[in-house]
């Protein structure tokens, strides 16, 4: 009867009840502090877990800014959004917290599944819903539906009431986060859409939506979680269609994460005093059990796995050679390149000097590099020339670079002086050009590179620094000769073993820093001008051969390089396909997205999860 009782508590979400005797206090009270206890061991871990996400985070955006193929950047995008989203779901204690400061305390008694259908409909009727203490109960929640998810046709899915508190509750904890991270690095939250205060009520302040409408942000929050719901339950249903009417399976690791993230969260309930059931919903919003949490984590990652399966068919879509000379016809201008060194002093006077300083057919070009080096990792590694110079890079590269040569004229946009003169058909090998900081040699003049993709591997290995916040090149040379001598370690390791593609891909998988390291370290159709310098320069040098092995070094650390092969398609024709799969597959998202639609429930919606109902 006990075991029922408690079932029907977590249910009704009135964990952290008062206990009626002296003896179960004593009880509940040990039972706290070994939970406590608990909790405690396992902070570091949680902590450690926060700490990796935001590291692959800021990875991830820089892996965003560095990408120029869209389709690859859109799946950059999708990576970053993802982690955003698992950050979002761990949350910190603080976080948590401030999301379970509700206007009133969870219910103290159990109150009977009749009393509530009872008064549900007067308390409908006198608009308190969402005050009285009904409001409370998991009941209405999570069996009245508040949306509905269709294509018309046969694929449909009820929303209940705690799935939109749940979407909520990681929309606003997300947005909350991801502001909190852009004013980490001084970003003015305007241009992303962040200038709200989370200190007052959402329902009190405005901002203009997608349709450059004045909405409150409650509304834009609100019209958020309902493209949010649309779009995964969309994709959750293609999914589910495409499997023979039954649930995809998700992967192990993500089933790992779900279960991770309950498990901190019992501990964190457990050590407060609420049941899960009861901690989730202060934290997450009425209706929100473990059950709904779970279930939704992983209608998320499956509708996730299907988008993603969707890009990478769209992605490795074949085009006829009619298909590419159009495409080369209309885009040309972006398919070009040019090589050259290049290199970005400090202030535009250095750059003057610099370029009057450099002799006519570019010898001492590292050696200057070196010399107006802002510190001294780059006054060392423009020692090497690989550091400078840039092979077969189109201008979109550059562009992604932010090089001053490559920014827009102040009084257009639409025009870029530095790009014009550099991709210019009057440019020959020896050409040199300051513009603003930048000062760029030309080796090889505008032309249509024919130059091919290639696949590598590679093991990163990182200097280990005393702070998350400061990067490799801010490393200690102590801690630089530390991560060589890993990188050595590793090398010599491949070295003694068999020496096969596979050996290195389960170094890779057990010592890379990188976040590719589960691949192995593969990427696949490198293009130039995607990697950094040294690491670029090193997979196409004209010499390379497959199963090479060498060590390099660039911004990030030592790469331990593996090269795979060089596939047979040229760089310009790989990135003209990916834009026409990426337009292709654009068109079919959008037909998609058009097919479906969400309808609202008014009797659903008087339960939704809303700003007023979070304690500033």
């Amino acid at each position: 009867m006990a075991k029922d009782k408690k079932e029907l508590d977590d249910d009704l979400l009135t964990g952290g009840k008062t206990l009626s005797s002296d003896a179960d206090n004593k009880k509940a009270e040990k039972k706290k502090q070994a939970a406590a206890k608990k909790a405690e061991k396992n902070a570091a871990k949680l902590a450690a877990k926060k700490e990796k996400l935001l590291k692959e985070i800021e990875a991830a955006k820089a892996a965003v800014a560095a990408e120029s193929d869209t389709e690859k950047k859109e799946k950059e995008q999708q990576k970053l959004k993802a982690l955003q989203s698992q950050l979002a779901a761990l949350g910190s204690k603080k976080a948590a917290l401030q999301m379970a400061k509700r206007t009133k305390k969870i219910a103290t008694s159990v109150i009977a599944v009749v009393v509530v259908v009872a008064l549900l409909v007067t308390y409908v009727a006198t608009g308190t819903v969402r005050k009285g203490f009904i409001s409370y109960l998991g009941w209405p929640a999570q069996t009245v539906t508040a949306l509905t998810v269709t294509d018309g046709k046969d694929q449909k899915a009820n929303i209940k009431v705690s799935t939109y508190n749940y979407y909520f509750a990681t929309t606003y904890n997300n947005m909350q986060s991801q502001q909190s991270q852009y004013q980490k690095y001084g970003l003015d939250l305007s241009k992303y859409h962040l200038d709200v205060d989370f200190d007052k009520p959402l329902s009190k302040q405005t901002t203009k939506n997608d349709d450059n409408k004045e909405v409150t942000w409650l509304e834009y929050l609100h019209d958020e979680v309902l493209e949010t719901i649309k779009s995964n339950y969309m994709y959750y249903l293609e999914a589910v269609k495409a499997n023979d009417g039954k649930e995809p399976k998700i992967t192990d690791e993500q089933q790992s994460d779900i279960d991770d993230t309950m498990k901190q969260y019992k501990e964190q309930a457990h050590k407060y005093g609420y049941t899960l059931s009861a901690y989730l919903v202060k934290a997450m919003g009425r209706g929100v059990t473990e059950k709904t949490f779970r279930q939704e984590a992983k209608i998320a990652y499956i509708a996730q796995n299907y988008k993603n399966d969707l890009s990478e068919k769209k992605a490795s879509k074949t085009y006829s050679e009619d298909d590419y000379n159009k495409y080369l016809k209309e885009n040309r201008d972006d398919l070009v390149s040019v090589s050259i060194r290049a290199f970005e002093c400090d202030t535009e006077d250095d750059a003057k000097a610099f370029a009057k300083a450099l002799k006519s057919d570019g010898s001492n070009f590292t050696a200057l590099c070196s010399a107006y080096a802002s510190s001294d990792f780059y006054k060392k590694a423009y020692k090497a020339a690989g550091y400078s110079t840039q092979l077969d890079v189109t201008k979109t590269t550059l562009k992604n670079q932010q090089m001053a040569i490559a920014t827009a004229d102040s009084k257009d946009s639409t025009k870029y002086p530095g790009l014009d003169w550099l991709y210019s058909k009057d440019r020959k090998a020896g050409d040199v050009k300051q513009y603003s900081t930048s000062v760029v040699y030309v080796l090889r003049p505008v032309a249509l590179s024919e130059t091919k993709t290639v696949n590598v591997r590679h093991i990163l290995i990182k200097p280990e620094t005393n702070s998350k916040n400061t990067s490799a090149a801010q490393a200690t040379t102590k801690q630089w000769n530390d991560a060589k001598k890993k990188a050595e370690k590793i090398l010599a390791q491949y070295n003694s073993g068999k020496k096969t593609e596979d050996a290195f891909a389960q170094l890779a998988k057990d010592n890379s820093a990188d976040n590719n390291a589960k691949d192995g370290g593969l990427y696949e159709n490198v293009y130039p001008g995607q990697m950094v310098n040294s690491f670029g320069n090193w997979c196409f040098d004209s010499s390379r051969k497959s199963g090479d092995v060498a060590m390099v070094q660039t911004d990030y650390g030592y790469h331990i390089m593996y090269f795979v092969k060089q596939t047979n398609m040229p760089a310009w024709k790989y990135t003209a396909q990916q834009a026409m799969a990426s337009s292709d597959g654009d068109a079919d998202t959008k037909a998609l997205e058009k097919s479906y639609s969400i309808k609202e429930h008014w009797f659903g919606s008087r339960y939704f999860e809303i700003d007023t109902d979070i304690d500033m």
